[in-house]
């Protein structure tokens, strides 16, 4: 029998999810196995890479054992992966220092060069990103100055796919939609900026060669093989960045179609044939898996990871109860979240417990509940955390409708997307039906099954993502609630103004 399986992992934040796929898109199994952040100082978020590979490897044993597959039935091995990461390397793809992740916002000093060098404007015009902290120049740039002895050791760095790619391979590559993470890529050339690596003094042999998402870049050595648990020679397709994969995996392939990701981090998208350049660079542009097709996005650093924060200090009666219920905790913390009426009885929360990216753009900004009384309970709080995500990711939408990007309906995608209440919270707030696709979780792994099967020829190209992504559940907007959220909506931005100057004060330390 000729191999016939897609084996897509998605290194996600929180753990490696490993999902088999056939020659009809469809999930036979799927694996996950988890490993930890590492949060050594206030904005610092970094992880051991030999965990991934430790994760990649077990996922997939586990996955085959399973699903009784043997590794001749593999197609190809596909990655989509945390973005805007910085994994120092050498030449045998051996981690330097544990890897810098998306979270990490210690780099202010390193992005403000590259804006001296570059100029804010310019290097948004040519990246589609703003400088920032966020992404993995500045947290190149950050290892040069501060870690020296590391950056002089370097060979190449990576992010968190590519990565696993060099282990399994020993080829040092990247994809489009991965680069654009890194304020350093030309969207217009698709390829690194001169421009900017000069202006910083970057060497562009530092960084990964540049890839199509649905390219093979390589095959399984022998030596990888006999880890990973694979058969040497199995093709491996670059895939590419997590939230690309998932534009693609939620069926957002065309003009126009945009969508909603609710995991630690949210972000919205689109498809669209150009960038999307907003004038206060609130929001910017990656490179899509399609080719010749954009992904405009504007991303908050904690959505989920603000509800597991809620979780973890403040629902421990719910987290019990689930336990004996084998249920999941944020399903009766859903049930309390729906006691309390639109608007969680005039709480608000802001969602910054992480600083913020887009549209805020502050790593000093932090998170707080406004307006609690006597007469305020959990069931408040709880609703006033997702209803607290849900008005951030509004003024997301707003900038791209501003700039006329034309949005009729949402889909939804992620753990979050799970939950009924918020779905009908993102509706109210939107104003918008919101629409929950038949894969959730798995959206992402089916965005890098596509390129991966498009690169070894199971699948013709990428339309036939909106056929693999059925639709099975819409959320209307309830109109007697828009006056409600709208009123929170203006309390909401008012109340991160008042308090965007004191964050320096808090923050000085």
């Amino acid at each position: 029998m000729s191999a016939q399986f897609i084996l897509a992992h998605d290194l996600g934040t929180t753990g490696n999810k490993a999902s088999l796929f056939d020659g009809e898109g469809k999930v036979l199994a799927s694996s996950f196995f988890g490993y930890g952040v590492d949060y050594p100082h206030i904005n610092w978020a970094e992880q051991n890479p030999e965990d991934w590979w430790q994760a990649v490897c077990a996922s997939t044993h586990q996955l085959l054992s399973a699903a009784r597959v043997g590794p001749e039935d593999i197609a190809c091995i596909v990655f989509s992966g945390q973005m805007m990461g910085c994994v120092a390397v050498d030449e045998r793809a051996r981690p330097l220092r544990p890897a810098i992740i998306w979270a990490d916002q210690r780099a202010v000093e390193e992005a403000e060069s590259i804006i001296r060098g570059v100029g804010a404007e310019r290097a948004y015009r040519i990246t589609g990103h703003r400088a920032s902290p966020s992404y993995s120049g500045a947290k190149i740039l950050w290892v040069r100055e501060h870690q020296p002895e590391i950056f002089a050791k370097a060979h190449k760095f990576l992010h968190a796919k590519d990565f696993i790619v060099a282990r399994l391979t020993g080829c040092f590559v990247t994809d489009y939609s991965d680069a654009s993470g890194m304020n350093l890529y030309d969207l217009e050339t698709r390829d690194w900026s001169s421009l900017i690596l000069d202006a910083i003094g970057l060497d562009c042999e530092l960084l990964p060669a540049l890839h199509a998402s649905t390219d093979v870049v390589g095959t399984v050595t022998t030596k990888a093989a006999a880890e990973v648990g694979l058969a040497a020679g199995t093709p491996v397709v670059i895939g590419g960045g997590d939230g690309c994969c998932a534009a693609t995996g939620a069926g957002v392939v065309s003009e126009g179609s945009a969508y909603n990701y609710l995991g630690s981090s949210s972000w919205i998208a689109m498809a669209t044939k150009e960038p999307i350049f907003d004038p206060a660079m609130r929001t910017f542009t990656w490179a899509h898996l399609v080719p010749g097709m954009y992904s405009p996005c504007g991303t908050m650093q904690a959505a989920g990871g603000s509800y597991q924060w809620l979780r973890d200090n403040f629902c421990q009666p719910e987290k019990d109860a689930a336990a004996g219920l084998n249920l999941s905790p944020y399903d009766l913390m859903n049930l309390q979240a729906e006691r309390s009426p639109a608007g969680a009885n005039g709480l608000l929360f802001l969602p910054y417990l992480l600083g913020e990216r887009s549209p805020r753009w502050n790593p000093k900004a932090r998170g707080a509940f406004i307006g609690l009384t006597m007469q305020h309970g959990r069931a408040d709080m709880i609703r006033a955390t997702l209803e607290g995500i849900t008005l951030n990711l509004r003024v997301i939408l707003e900038a791209f409708q501003s700039q006329g990007a034309q949005v009729d309906a949402m889909r939804v995608i992620g753990g979050g997307a799970q939950g009924r209440v918020w779905r009908q919270i993102m509706a109210d707030v939107y104003k918008l039906p919101i629409l929950r696709p038949a894969l959730l979780a798995e959206a992402t792994s089916m965005g890098a099954a596509l390129a991966g099967g498009i690169g070894v020829g199971i699948f013709p190209d990428f339309s036939i993502a909106e056929k693999l992504t059925p639709i099975v559940d819409r959320t209307r907007p309830d109109p007697a609630t828009a006056g409600v959220y709208d009123r929170l909506y203006e309390a909401f931005n008012k109340c991160y103004e008042v308090l965007e100057p004191l964050y320096n004060v808090w923050t000085e330390s």
